[in-house]
């Protein structure tokens, strides 16, 4: 046999193939658009067969294919998919250009960035995750952006603080777990880890996505309990200016003795703002500018709060394929704010100035960014910001700091593998200072890396043996983690020498995801995450007094880590036109070393104790939540409706919680082990963990009628049995507690009338039943307030 003949032949033959194959081949190209977004749709699909890409940034692809009869199916989340059947010669190139509909109302499709970091539809997202469109914060004249998540099923608002499924307490103003981003990038406090709600620009939200449970292994440390991204609009093919003014008044307490703004003595509290957002494309260039502001004469007398803020956000897009831009946010104002009342009777809603803050603030960033994608469509991300934060505070409480947040980021879809591949390195160094912590520098560091996988298996093919897009899909997330944390701080803190002062730890963190969709309309999904937590600067070093109480560093303060899991299923539904879903879940969280503020013994201060950041041991929170949330399509239902309303039931128990001899005073503290001091600081004898409610109901429904709109809202809450032990015997806590059930609903309606198509005057009534109700002690909430609000489109 001759080896080198075969050989030969067989070169011709692969040649002879390769040649037939090259040469039959057609090429389609074109524009994907749609009336939203004229200048084209990024990432959307097109496919042909079992070939297919996404689009450029500016909605452009290109697409080889053999010569022959073929179907091209163009989708985007959201939008109804675009199929067309055509005839391609050898050699030939035809162009297709494509503007997508919207679909039918299909929540479902909601697109979604934040549980991994790409477009992913609502229903196909692994954890618990809530869509809040800004349209409800501007029909409930929400002037920030934490009113607005008030109404979202599993979150709550505690004196600032976010809280999801009572994953937190009252952290006294220092730590969060719940991370704040804003375009993905985090926006908390760079020396507390605290989110400022006025720092959100609230006139120019796009969508507003809340991820329940541990995303630490995304997103880093304080993303131990959940997510809060806000993404804020681009301007659209045509120019657009918003405007809006309102005056919020707030009316006497039901309970006459409260009334400290009687007639002829002072004007009525009332809230008066107004706001602007200009969006307009010059070319290339996309530019929205934002600014508002507001003078709060606030329900609680001696507290007062004022503030303006101007925002602006730049794109330039070079080619199809690279984009640059920054956003620029300026926040100044000052505020009188109290911590607590003077008394429970007439001075409820009175400040006491003996724990009073005087405030000057000026808070500045500026976050450049830029995307890539290059020849084989990987994205390349780049994002950045300078937070500077300076706090002109009264009482020796001033600081100031300078956080510089880096993030590289590189994604890799492979289509043909159904696979999305994301990682990234991201670095963050802060320098705080003030006398609010010793009158000393701090300089904080984190790097971290990450990576997450997204993998899609389509169970079921047609009879063209092409992949089924609507049921039998498994979608499953693996991510993973590593955070370094460093902290270069003073040698000796009250007393206490702690060598150099330096200190540093790695850890890492997972999480996998997996959601399954067995019928067109059906997902279900479990998750497992792990989080993590540096303490803030705030929680180990703050050195403060507040009327003569005293907040105490803790140098020694340990981070915390933990897990969460759930399981869950998403059930859509069409009612006529109404379209929604049903949620229902499980889950169960545990933390280790959980940190939270508790009494500590103080021979400096008056009182002889204090209150300081420390952990408490080991923590479990399990539950349940049911979510229902759907609407009309507007175009094609006479009475266009939204609702959403929610149930969460939580169960937060210490897992050590033991009986306290009789007779123990705060002297004994050092004898007490964990669990009996965790029973000693709490005023509930039953294991429960502090300032947590564990019923709480929020419903939220509006419509449209011509030219008005109608809606209303509910949130309640059970009673919260626990708080700290100490607190509770100060400025009459006790005697109020005991007065009151502690449950709270609180009823709300609005109403508005477009005059035309530019200009809708609104009437908003929040607290309608004037109910008295207080979320953590010492302070009351808001009473009945009705509000005026006129909005203007041009």
């Amino acid at each position: 046999m001759n080896f080198k003949k075969i050989s030969t032949l067989l070169r011709i033959l692969t040649l002879v193939l390769l040649s037939q194959y090259v040469i039959a081949q057609g090429t389609i190209k074109g524009i994907v658009t749609s009336e939203e977004e004229p200048d084209g749709l990024p990432n959307a699909t097109v496919m042909v067969g079992e070939i297919g890409t996404v689009t450029e940034l500016d909605g452009s692809f290109t697409l080889e294919i053999p010569a022959g009869e073929h179907t091209v199916i163009v989708g985007y989340t959201g939008y109804d998919d675009y199929t067309k059947t055509f005839t391609i010669a050898d050699g030939e190139t035809q162009e297709i250009n494509v503007v997508l509909e919207y679909g039918e109302v299909n929540i479902l499709e909601t697109a979604t960035v934040t549980s991994g970091k790409f477009d992913k539809p609502l229903g196909e997202v692994t954890v618990s995750m809530e869509v809040i469109q800004p349209e409800l914060a501007e029909t409930t004249n929400s002037t920030t952006v934490d009113e607005v998540l008030d109404k979202v099923p599993g979150v709550t608002i505690i004196d600032g603080q976010a809280n999801i499924r009572g994953g937190s307490g009252f952290s006294y103003g220092a730590g969060s777990r719940v991370l704040l981003l804003v375009d993905d990038i985090p926006i908390l406090a760079g020396d507390a880890g605290y989110p400022n709600w006025t720092d959100v620009p609230v006139e120019n939200i796009e969508q507003i996505e809340v991820v329940k449970g541990a995303a630490s292994a995304l997103y880093g440390s304080s993303a131990l309990n959940g997510i809060i991204n806000i993404r804020t609009a681009y301007a659209k093919n045509e120019p657009e200016t918003n405007f809006a003014m309102y005056n919020e008044t707030f009316f006497r307490p039901k309970d006459s003795i409260k009334h400290w703004w009687k007639p002829d003595n002072v004007p009525t509290p009332m809230k008066v703002g107004a706001s602007l957002v200009h969006r307009q494309k010059f070319k290339n260039i996309d530019w929205v500018f934002g600014t508002t502001g507001y003078l709060d004469y606030s329900y609680i007398q001696n507290a007062r709060d004022n503030k303006i803020r101007l925002t602006n956000k730049l794109r330039y897009r070079v080619n199809e394929n690279l984009n640059v831009g920054f956003y620029t946010n300026f926040n100044a104002g000052s505020s009188n704010t109290v911590f607590l009342w003077v008394n429970e009777n007439e001075g409820a809603y009175v400040g006491d100035v003996d724990n009073m803050t005087n405030s000057k603030t000026k808070r500045f960033n500026i976050d450049p960014f830029v995307n890539y994608y290059d020849k084989k469509g990987n994205r390349h991300k780049y994002m950045g910001r300078y937070f500077s934060t300076n706090n002109d505070n009264a009482n020796n409480q001033g600081n100031f700091s300078d956080l510089f947040y880096n993030e590289y980021q590189f994604q890799r879809q492979f289509e043909e593998l159904d696979l999305v591949f994301t990682t990234g390195v991201v670095a963050t160094n802060t320098l705080v200072q003030g006398t609010l912590y010793g009158d000393t520098t701090y300089v904080a560091t984190n790097y971290a890396l990450y990576v997450q996988g997204d993998k899609k298996f389509y169970f079921s093919k047609d009879a063209e043996g092409n992949k089924v897009e609507n049921k039998n899909i498994l979608n499953i997330s693996v991510g993973a983690r590593n955070e370094y944390n460093a902290l270069d701080g003073p040698s000796v803190v009250n007393g206490d020498f702690l060598g150099d002062g330096k200190e540093s730890e790695s850890k890492p963190v997972f999480r996998v995801g997996l959601n399954y969709r067995p019928a067109e309309f059906t997902y279900i999904r479990a998750s497992w995450g792990q989080g993590y937590r540096y303490p803030t600067i705030a929680e180990k070093y703050i050195t403060t007094n507040v009327g003569g109480l005293n907040i105490l560093p803790n140098p020694t303060l340990e981070s915390e880590t933990g897990w969460s899991s759930e399981i869950g299923i998403k059930q859509g539904f069409q009612v006529a036109n109404f379209q929604g879903f049903v949620d229902i879940s499980g889950f169960w969280t545990e933390y280790q070393n959980m940190m939270e503020f508790n009494f500590a013994l103080d021979p400096n201060s008056i009182l002889g104790f204090g209150f300081k950041s420390q952990n408490v041991g080991a923590t479990v929170i399990n539950g349940t939540e049911i979510t229902v949330a759907g609407g009309t399509n507007p175009k094609k239902s006479r009475f266009p409706t939204n609702v959403l309303i929610g149930y969460t039931y939580i169960n937060p128990k210490f897992k050590l919680f033991e009986e306290v001899p009789p007779g123990t005073s705060s002297t004994d503290i050092g004898m007490l082990s964990e669990g009996q001091l965790n029973n000693f600081f709490s005023t509930s004898s039953e294991n429960i963990l502090k300032y947590r409610s564990q019923h709480t109901l929020k419903l939220d429904v509006e419509t449209k009628l011509k030219m008005m709109t109608f809606g209303v809202s509910l949130i309640g809450g059970s009673k919260v049995d626990a708080i700290d032990t100490i607190l509770n015997n100060l400025f009459g806590i006790n005697n109020y507690r005991a007065e009151n059930d502690g449950a709270y609903w609180v009823f709300g309606a609005r109403m508005g009338y477009h005059i035309n198509d530019q200009v809708k005057v609104s009437v908003v009534g929040k607290n309608l039943t004037n109910r008295e109700y207080s979320l953590r002690p010492g302070q009351l909430e808001p009473p009945m307030s009705f509000s005026l609000r006129v909005d203007a489109k041009f």
